[in-house]
């Protein structure tokens, strides 16, 4: 809450609004939607939505009349779901109001936290999978780090590569007094993070590992001048093949057993169609954000039934489209919007620290909503709060972008 006061006091004080009106304005929309949710409507309209038929049930047959109500069916989740948008709210507004060098710190200690989570998972594995795990409820046995689920910190790893490659690449340009040494170190946590993913197991990581390495290889290339690839560029792409090849030969018998076809059907894929059928029956304004777990139990087959449950739909847009309807499908598809011109922007823009920040934040978003589509990172706290420093980093490309059409209205 300091950090959020703090960010609009000093975003307040310059001209970042006019700069930055489309991402705020896209940010202020989320932000709002689930206060939206929780505004009480009359009796004539909540009563019409579609999917109320049982709250009118139920209060009928208690003898409670059908008062004011709100559009959320879980109007205490969806209020802590709102408490939930404050973290990357923060983050986004303080990343904006940051200078140069903070952000770049903010990306160091970013790759820092992510050295000591794969430690702390190496000493997980260390102690036979008893003890050093944070949570309660967690995948006890496996490398999870900080996280409670191995797939998260996964993510956290993918999404760091291009961090890593383009630092490591921007030392390279500038030769400076110890670029060499910052060279070293980047390649050193690339061939790390390749390492620990394998050893994680999560199978969205292995296969999202092939893009991550593609595209961080061509942002260190852009970073490095677009120019032949040097010698020092090629050593650190041979560090990231030798770190896969390591993988490949003391870790790919459990790998493939990750993708056994005679393994047990995947529990998600078979439960999709029924998300979709619940999302129907809540169009078009949904559920209520945080409604899942409870919505789904309502509707889940008892065939389905098991000792365990489904907490999530393992598809962040499908959930969203099931809690939010069209409005949240919408917020969605302006976000997609927003993405693109953006990394368009800064893919566009010549080699320097703050173009080689944002182009990484594109790719790290870029793979964070890949993950999106089997698993539900951006439900993670931390994930959230990182995936807000990326469109934080991302969103500095609208900077030019606003420069270069200025130029143009003084030209005409």
């Amino acid at each position: 809450m300091p950090v959020l006061v703090l960010a609009v006091s000093r975003l307040l004080n310059r001209e970042s609004w006019s700069t930055h009106k489309f991402g705020l304005g896209l940010l202020a929309a989320i932000f709002l939607l689930p206060l939206l949710q929780l505004a009480p409507l009359p009796p004539a309209i909540w009563t019409a939505l579609p999917g109320r038929e049982q709250l009118v049930l139920a209060l009928d047959l208690v003898g409670q009349p059908t008062g004011w109500v709100p559009l959320s069916l879980t109007p205490d989740l969806t209020w802590r779901s709102f408490l939930a948008l404050l973290p990357p709210v923060a983050m986004f507004l303080g990343v904006l109001a940051a200078t140069k060098d903070t952000r770049l710190r903010l990306v160091h200690l970013y790759l820092a936290a992510a050295v000591a989570s794969v430690m702390l998972g190496v000493m997980q594995l260390a102690s036979g999978g008893e003890r050093l795990y944070p949570w309660a409820t967690t995948a006890a046995g496996n490398m999870v780090g900080f996280f409670a689920n191995r797939n998260h910190l996964s993510t956290l790893l993918l999404a760091s590569l291009p961090f890593a490659a383009v630092l490591a690449a921007t030392a390279l340009r500038r030769r400076a007094e110890r670029g060499g040494l910052t060279q070293w170190i980047g390649m050193l946590f690339i061939g790390l993070a390749i390492v620990a993913i394998g050893v994680i197991r999560s199978r969205a990581g292995i296969v999202l590992a092939v893009p991550a390495l593609a595209l961080s290889v061509l942002a260190a290339w852009v970073a490095s001048g677009r120019s032949r690839p040097k010698p020092a560029l090629l050593a650190g792409v041979g560090v990231a093949a030798a770190a896969v090849a390591a993988v490949g030969f003391f870790a790919l018998a459990p790998i493939l057993a990750r993708f056994d076809p005679n393994s047990p059907p995947e529990g998600r894929f078979e439960n999709w169609p029924i998300v979709v059928e619940a999302a129907n029956n809540y169009l078009p304004v949904g559920s209520g954000l945080g409604s899942f777990d409870p919505v789904y139990r309502s509707v889940e087959p008892l065939e389905r039934l098991d000792s365990t449950f489904f907490n999530q739909a393992h598809n962040e847009y499908l959930e969203l489209w099931l809690e939010t309807g069209w409005l949240g499908i919408g917020l969605l598809a302006v976000f997609l919007v927003w993405w693109a011109r953006r990394s368009w922007t800064c893919w566009q823009r010549p080699p320097s620290t703050e173009a080689d920040l944002q182009r990484a934040a594109s790719v790290a978003m870029l793979i964070i909503m890949l993950h999106s589509i089997v698993d539900y990172p951006m439900r993670t706290e931390t994930i959230a709060v990182l995936f807000a420093l990326f469109a934080a980093l991302l969103e500095g490309a609208a900077r030019p972008l606003l420069e270069r059409q200025k130029v143009r209205v003084r030209a005409d």
